[in-house]
């Protein structure tokens, strides 16, 4: 099946009152996977109910292949849902479960079982096609869903925090089996998290939502890098994100910041809009004697380490620098002690790494 494209355009939708999405445009690309991502009560799922038919918006259009599906009924957008909660029936076997749309759309019962036996095959569950859902694994669950929804061939595959009920272990192994079929299938897929990481290791690309508004769309990599605002900064990775005051004195530019105190910024950096933040990630702070020499285009603090977590791969330390805390990480070796609570430490930030961010 030829992918097909999923656009928005100026969606509203309110429940009672209360204005849910607010002004939603975003276009995602025909064989993209694609990410819905945010906190409880940011809009995400209700958004992507709509897509599937279950919510009907107030204003604006939904178009699935260059098609406006608004007001049409979920049963005949050709769109495939997949539940946080599996929705499968207990008294039926995997084969049942995955043969129900089939059943429900009428198909020979031949054909539903091809269809069936393809489904199973592609998602690896061909050996457990006779049990029951109870007899499987919260890994095995989530496959039969996706499974069953594969089977009726949808245009786009829709996915609610598919990978929530898991264990983490097995959350991180199941949404690489996912990837790894949405690669092989081609098929446009739009996925709801509010996990960061499932978000950043799966998709192309992420419409970060707060509040009903999309408040940036990009790739992993971009929103890490360059965070549209304040919130995208905070809730994609980590971040230092300090509050103050711009001011240039002849060449050079300062930013006063009650929390971290005054600090000269490196040349060449464009003075930011009023209102803006500066922050920089965890993984940009150096400390001084860790073997990395501070290039002149860096900025420059002084405090006091409080305290530090072992998080296996790297150490996290939280820096008393004036009135502000400045988490640092720190790549972890094999015998190298933590830096004790209380030692005085310099650190450097890279201009590279420096953003200013609005709010």
């Amino acid at each position: 099946m030829t992918p097909v494209g999923v656009d928005i355009r100026n969606v509203a939708l309110s429940f009672g009152t209360t204005q849910v999405l607010k002004d939603i445009t975003v276009s995602i690309q025909p064989g993209e996977f694609f990410a819905l991502l945010g906190p409880s009560g940011s809009g995400k799922s209700t958004l992507l109910r709509l897509i599937a038919g279950f919510n009907q918006h107030s204003h604006g259009s939904v178009l699935v292949g260059g098609k406006d599906v608004t007001g049409t009924p979920p049963w005949k957008r050709n769109v495939g849902m997949v539940f946080q909660n599996y929705a499968l029936w207990p008294h039926m076997t995997v084969e049942q479960n995955v043969a129900f749309g089939l059943e429900e759309r009428k198909f020979p019962r031949e054909k539903i079982r091809e269809k069936v036996a393809a489904a199973l095959e592609l998602v690896g569950l061909s050996a457990l096609g006779k049990r029951r859902p109870g007899q499987l694994s919260g890994g095995q669950q989530q496959r039969v869903a996706i499974a069953r929804t594969l089977a009726i061939e949808p245009q786009v595959l829709l996915l609610d925090e598919p990978l929530s009920n898991l264990d983490a272990r097995l959350r991180v192994q199941t949404r690489q089996e996912l990837v790894k079929l949405q690669k092989r299938l081609g098929i446009t897929t739009i996925f709801v998290t509010h996990d960061q990481e499932e978000a950043l290791t799966t998709c192309h690309r992420i419409a970060v939502m707060d509040q009903g508004v999309i408040q940036q769309v990009g790739t992993p990599i971009e929103l890490f890098d360059h965070p549209a605002n304040r919130f995208v900064a905070q809730f994609v990775g980590s971040v230092n994100l300090f509050a103050g005051r711009f001011r240039r004195e002849g060449d050079r530019l300062r930013f006063a910041s009650v929390q971290i105190g005054e600090i000269d910024l490196p040349p060449g950096l464009e003075p930011p809009s009023e209102g803006s933040d500066l922050a920089f990630r965890p993984h940009a702070v150096h400390f001084d004697g860790d073997g990395r020499t501070p290039s002149e285009g860096s900025i420059r603090l002084d405090g006091a380490v409080e305290g530090s977590e072992f998080l296996g791969e790297f150490l996290r330390y939280e820096i008393r620098v004036g009135e502000a805390l400045v988490t640092a990480d720190v790549p972890h070796e094999r015998g190298r002690l933590p830096i004790a609570a209380g030692t005085r430490v310099g650190l450097s930030v890279p201009a590279s790494e420096l953003r200013f961010v609005s709010a």
